[in-house]
């Protein structure tokens, strides 16, 4: 999709700035939760600018392979789809926030059926739901088995590029909000500043932060060192969730690759050496992630195996096709996988309007921390959020005020992490942890590799995938709480509602 504004010179050197343009909201990020975001937005009446690095089908949530999670069996309800959200979530999801998604869930997936999404039906055309780990019920709407990202981007795409209140920046790199640390006043480009009553960060996340990553490479956590470097409080840093199947083929381009969840829920079995099952498949992913580490530790191997031999390729074909490209043969048998960083609860905070501690800047989708996920996302809760949380950010972006005069540009620029960084932050802060290494992270020069360091180390104990090997026990009195990084680099300790 082409964009429809044009490229104009860039303005003069910095203090001397002027905005390329002004608009009620400005997004940064064309992923599922961007997208929806500037479309609620200019539904309601607002002038809406989106600023995406990538072309909008590009964008990370076109991979997904995950489905909505929403409570729309006869059986089930929002109050049992809480209770699998909050038990994942390990004593540290906010409650508020959990309420929120369940209840707006459903409405969610209706609205974007009524849109013209295309999810899986079954032979009598109902929505046909899925099973993933930590779900007691079928309440998982997929596209395409595994392509849902891929329905959702381009269907969203499309309307965004057809709503003319709407204008798209593509392949124009944000580089700095536009902040005097009190307030926030859009966003600094590569082509120049565009100015916004208010700011919607929605870059995505940060598990390419890790080196072994089932992320594309863009996922560095951009949003929150923009976020923390305008002045906003950041929380939840520490907790990264680490997708139990990813393909481990160590020195390839494979290594990492995601095998979706819902493969799990349709009967794929985890092996040990022996070929005997060895766990719960449908556990939460930081206890199944937890039991392959335990396994491949006992056995001295790299991976354990993914039995796939029993699924209909015809269901999943996009991921039995990508294993075929790497030399594999699924139907024949098993697979290596191990775990690989995969999502992060951690990142810019934010109320349940999408509002972050600096006013005129809010956060939506995985770059955001509502306190939603706790300490380990229920799989497929994230898609809802996108939707529910953007829509919501949506309409509490314009109520903004006009901020006034804006300051002079800001000296900060953004600077992605080095591949030294990468690998660091995956030997000093993966999937087990100690004191020292973290402590050795905290001087490494990307600022969110360092608040990840520091919040992994004011976490005394072990919980969801942030496994401490000196505090191996989950510390009762920590339920509840959550590390906020501030501006400043400090942490603290606070409980939501």
């Amino acid at each position: 999709m082409a964009a429809r504004a044009h490229r104009p010179d860039p303005p003069g050197g910095r203090g001397q700035i002027a905005a390329v343009a002004q608009y009620d909201v400005v997004v940064v990020g064309g992923g599922a939760a961007g997208l929806w975001t500037a479309l609620r937005a200019a539904e309601v009446g607002g002038r809406v600018g989106v600023v995406s690095r990538t072309p909008l089908s590009q964008s990370a949530s076109f991979w997904a392979q995950g489905g909505l999670a929403a409570a729309l069996e006869p059986g089930d309800s929002p109050a049992r789809h809480a209770e699998d959200t909050i038990a994942a979530g390990r004593g540290l999801c906010r409650p508020a926030a959990v309420q929120v998604l369940v209840d707006e869930a459903p409405a969610a997936v209706r609205d974007l059926q009524t849109r013209g999404v295309d999810f899986d039906l079954d032979h009598e055309g109902r929505l046909a739901l899925g099973l993933e780990g930590g779900h007691s019920a079928r309440r998982i709407v997929h596209s395409g088995g595994s392509q849902t990202g891929r329905e959702l981007t381009l269907k969203l795409a499309a309307m965004v590029a057809a709503d003319e209140r709407i204008e798209v920046r593509e392949r124009t790199s944000a580089t700095a909000l536009w902040s005097d640390g009190e307030r926030c006043f859009g966003v600094i480009t590569d082509i120049g500043a565009l100015a916004s009553r208010a700011t919607v960060m929605a870059t995505g996340g940060a598990a390419a932060l890790w080196r072994r990553t089932t992320n594309p490479r863009g996922a560095i956590g951009a949003g929150p060192v923009f976020g923390a470097a305008a002045g906003a409080d950041l929380a939840d840093l520490e907790f990264c969730q680490f997708h139990p199947t990813a393909l481990s083929l160590p020195d390839t381009r494979f290594d990492g690759q995601l095998i979706t969840e819902a493969i799990r829920g349709e009967g794929a079995k985890l092996l040990d050496a022996t070929g005997e099952r060895f766990t719960d498949e449908l556990a939460p992913r930081d206890e199944v992630s937890a039991a392959i580490l335990a396994k491949t530790r006992e056995e001295g191997s790299s991976s354990v195996r993914l039995d796939l031999r029993a699924i209909d390729p015809a269901r999943f074909p996009n991921v039995f096709t990508s294993l075929v490209q790497a030399g594999l043969d699924p139907t024949a048998e098993p697979v290596p996988v191990s775990p690989a960083a995969h999502y992060t609860m951690g990142g810019i905070a934010v109320d349940l309007e999408g509002r972050s501690s600096l006013p005129g800047l809010y956060a939506v989708g995985e770059c955001s921390c509502t306190g939603l996920h706790g300490a380990n996302r229920l799989a497929s809760n994230s898609l809802s959020e996108c939707f529910v949380f953007g829509g919501r950010a949506a309409r509490a972006s314009l109520a903004e005020p006009d901020p006034g005069t804006p300051p002079a540009e800001p000296d900060w620029r953004f600077t992605p992490p080095s591949r030294d960084t990468r690998d660091a932050v995956w030997r000093r802060a993966g999937p087990l942890r100690n004191p020292t290494d973290l402590a050795a992270l905290i001087p490494d020069p990307y600022p969110l590799a360092k608040a990840i360091a520091a919040a992994a180390l004011e976490r005394r104990e072990s919980r969801g995938p942030h496994l401490r090997t000196d505090f191996p026990d989950t510390d009762p009195a920590l339920d509840g709480v959550h590390v906020v990084r501030a501006p400043d680099g400090s942490v603290r300790q606070e409980t939501w509602e």
